[in-house]
């Protein structure tokens, strides 16, 4: 059931995401998620516990919070370019690794979190330890954007299940 239902999931992402409905991309669009479903084994689904309503009410969360995630994504860039083309760039890089407490329980939250981190420039999650993200930042305003929201929208996509 797990496979079915991450299957399932995956292949809607892909559809939105591509858009395209031709039978040739139907066909590599399926051949993809099946490989990525049998490749990523129960890593989207963990366990059983939850109904499939449910994790598709978080499937149906997930997809505004990754068109916030692309804002910040842009405004990151953006940053990351002003810095990049600062005068005095050494005046503005202050590269640092900073702990993060996270309370965030399971792990695929934690996985998405860390991956949305490393996604926006200027920061780079290197190592998850129990409840604790270690982040590289590039300068203090990016080391300043780990406060905690994108946690929290990590959060609501799970529930209390996070």
């Amino acid at each position: 059931m797990r496979f079915l239902l991450s299957f399932y999931l995956l292949f809607i992402l892909w559809f939105l995401l591509s858009g395209k409905t031709d039978l040739f991309h139907l066909s590599l669009g399926l051949i993809s998620v099946l490989i990525i479903t049998l490749w990523s084994g129960n890593t989207f689904i963990p366990d059983n516990k939850k109904s499939t309503a449910t994790r598709f009410k978080e499937f149906a969360k997930f997809l505004p919070y990754s068109a916030w995630l692309l804002k910040e994504i842009v405004k990151s860039n953006i940053h990351v370019l002003k810095v990049c083309f600062h005068p005095n760039i050494h005046e503005v890089i202050n590269p640092q690794l900073i702990r993060i407490k996270t309370n965030l329980k399971h792990d695929l939250p934690k996985f998405l979190y860390a991956t949305s981190i490393t996604l926006t420039p200027g920061t780079v999650t290197v190592k998850i330890e129990g409840d604790e993200l270690l982040i590289h930042a590039l300068t203090d305003e990016t080391a300043q954007g780990c406060d905690g929201s994108m946690e929290k929208k990590v959060s609501d996509i799970f529930g209390t299940w996070a």
